[in-house]
């Protein structure tokens, strides 16, 4: 348990550097290398165009992020005496009883919180997923592997043009790194160039897990799942996949997908109105 806390401590903060990091790079390091193209004219640079793609995709990530962790578990347990080991589920008629519930709540030991259709405990958020901000975690999900994997493209284009080399042949990115660690050290290859090299395979990384996270996700939300229902056997009621999505996306999806806002029309919210 130790572990986990401090993971939920550490993982956000790891977040957060690796973001700072990547907008450093791409508003002093490859967008002010594009403008060195003097064939493209001002307005319509890719310089301009790449650096508007970029916030855009970084508000929309950290957007979602902030609202993710804003939107946190309601603390439905603090009157509970759960004891050791405790779990408290969903409420059918508002009271607090934990004998009447359904199995779709679960009372997190990291959050100390109650969690309406709980789904994860995410350590990069260090919050618990569920009703209330599992749009803005697909979102952010979404909107991270974009932004990774536009900062992919872009240090790619910025190796290129640096070290004068050629991404047409799909094993010149494999043999990137061990060519860059022997140049490295050999006193070939600058120390900003390495740093860099090294990033491309991180957004990678993060582009390729959060991309599958979200894929993931999304399909268990089409057939009506969370996480931890799957995990703990539950069955679910059988609905058209239309009524799952509307139910965690709203019937604003659309403004969602574009900005970061909260999903006002979620169960919570919709219980807390009657």
């Amino acid at each position: 348990m130790l572990v986990l806390r401090l993971l939920n401590v550490v993982a956000p903060a790891y977040f957060l550097c690796i973001s700072l990091v990547t907008f450093v790079l791409q508003i002093f390091l490859f967008i002010p290398s594009m403008f060195r193209d003097p064939s493209t004219t001002p307005l319509l640079s890719p310089a301009l165009l790449h650096g508007a793609l970029f916030l855009f995709l970084s508000a929309n990530a950290l957007g979602n992020y902030v609202l993710v962790i804003q939107s946190s578990p309601e603390d439905l347990g603090k009157d509970l005496n759960l004891g050791k080991g405790g779990e408290v589920v969903d409420w059918l008629d508002g009271s607090r009883s934990p004998g009447s519930a359904l199995p779709s709540t679960h009372f997190c030991r990291l959050c100390a919180r109650v969690t309406q259709r709980h789904d994860h405990h995410c350590f990069f958020t260090g919050n618990c997923i569920g009703s209330r901000n599992m749009r803005n975690f697909i979102m952010f999900c979404l909107y991270t592997s974009l932004a990774c994997l536009d900062s992919l493209v872009a240090g790619m284009a910025y190796i290129s043009a640096t070290l004068s080399m050629s991404f047409v042949d799909p094993l010149a990115f494999l043999t990137l790194l061990p060519h860059s660690i022997s140049q490295f050290f050999s006193g070939a290859l600058l120390s900003s160039e390495m740093f860099v090299i090294l990033m491309l395979y991180l957004w990678l990384g993060i582009g390729l897990a959060c991309a599958g996270f979200c894929c993931h996700q999304m399909l268990l939300i089409l057939r009506g799942q969370t996480r931890y229902q799957v995990r703990k056997g539950m069955v679910v009621r059988t609905r058209p996949w239309r009524e799952n999505l509307q139910e965690v996306f709203g019937k604003r999806w659309l403004l969602g997908l574009l900005i970061p806002v909260l999903n006002v029309e979620s169960d919570c919210h919709r219980q807390k109105e009657k």
